[in-house]
C-alpha cells in the first residue's frame, strides 16, 4: 500500500490524481523543508489540501483569495516553522473596462471565456468580480503581464486592461436570481430539473455521467439529498444554490428556495 491509499477512501475516485499531486507537496514540505505555493483551488481542492496538512503535525497551511470571502484560494503549505503570513501568494487584480455600450450584456462566463481563451488556466484565475463600470479578475502574478498584453476582446466587446495591486481590489458581493419552487422531494435529480427546466430523464444521464458536483465534490447520484447552503453545479448549464427550505404545502409537497448564479 502506497503512502496515498490510506487517503483515497474519503474521496471520489476522480479527484485522485488531485490528491496525489496535493500529498506530494505536503511530504515535501515535511521531509524536504519546501514551500509551495499553488495555483487558485476551488473551496473542494482547498478541503482536501487542508485534510492532507493535518496529517502531518510538522506542516502548516495558510489559504487566500486576495480577499477574505474569496471564493477560489492560492494555497501555501509550508514546514511548521514557516511564518506563513510573511510569504507573498502572488495574487493580482487584471482590471478590465471599456467604453463599448455593449459591455451591460458582459457576464461571468464571458470574461471567464475570454481569459481561457488566450491558453490560461483555469487554476490560474481566482474570483472575478463585474461592476458596472470594470471588471476585477484576481490572478496569479506570472500570467499579469501577458494577458495585459494579449486580452483585447470579451465577447466581441473591445477592451482596455490594467495590472493593479491587490490593494486596489473593488470587491462585489454575489447577486442570485432567486426562485421559490414546490418539489416532491429533496433529490438532486427533482430538485435541478425544476431549476434548469429540463426533464428527469435528461437531468439524470448528466449526472451519472460525473458532470454534475455538490459543493465542489463530483456526486454521481441522482437521488442524493440536497440541504441548505448545497451547491450544486451541472457542466454545461450553470450553477445553483439552496437557500431556504419553508415546510409543506397542503399537497405534501416541499416550499424551497434557490438561488442560481449569473453563468
Amino acid at each position: 500500500m502506497t503512502g496515498n491509499e490510506s487517503v483515497y477512501a474519503h474521496f471520489h475516485p476522480d479527484e485522485r490524481a488531485f490528491v496525489d499531486r496535493a500529498w506530494e507537496w505536503v511530504t515535501r514540505a515535511a521531509q524536504e523543508h519546501e514551500v509551495r505555493r499553488t495555483d487558485f483551488m476551488d473551496p473542494r481542492q482547498a478541503f482536501i489540501v487542508a485534510t492532507l496538512v493535518n496529517r502531518q503535525p510538522d506542516v502548516q497551511l495558510r489559504l487566500d483569495g486576495g480577499y477574505e470571502q474569496a471564493e477560489r484560494k492560492r494555497a501555501l503549505i509550508a514546514p511548521d516553522y514557516v511564518y506563513v503570513e510573511g510569504e507573498e501568494m502572488g495574487i493580482s487584480v487584471m482590471e478590465i473596462t471599456s467604453s463599448d455600450r455593449k459591455w451591460d450584456e458582459l457576464e461571468h462566463g464571458d470574461f471567464l471565456g475570454a481569459v481561457l481563451g488566450l491558453g490560461i488556466k483555469r487554476d490560474k484565475i481566482g474570483d472575478i468580480h463585474i461592476s458596472e463600470d470594470r471588471c476585477h479578475v484576481l490572478i496569479t502574478e506570472e500570467i499579469a503581464s501577458f494577458l495585459d498584453t494579449h486580452l483585447r476582446q470579451v465577447h466581441r466587446v473591445n477592451v482596455f486592461t490594467e495590472v493593479l495591486p491587490l490593494s486596489d481590489l473593488r470587491t462585489i458581493n454575489v447577486e442570485l436570481n432567486v426562485m421559490q419552487l414546490s418539489v416532491a422531494s429533496l433529490r438532486l435529480d427533482g430538485i435541478a430539473s425544476d431549476v434548469f427546466r429540463l426533464s428527469r430523464t435528461k437531468i439524470v444521464a448528466p449526472i451519472k455521467a460525473g458532470r454534475c458536483k455538490v459543493n465542489w465534490k463530483v456526486e454521481e447520484n441522482p437521488s442524493a439529498q440536497l440541504g441548505v447552503g448545497d451547491v450544486v453545479s451541472l457542466q454545461g448549464f450553470g450553477r445553483f444554490k439552496v437557500i431556504d427550505m419553508e415546510g409543506m404545502t397542503k399537497k405534501g409537497r416541499m416550499r424551497i428556495t434557490v438561488g442560481t448564479y449569473a453563468r
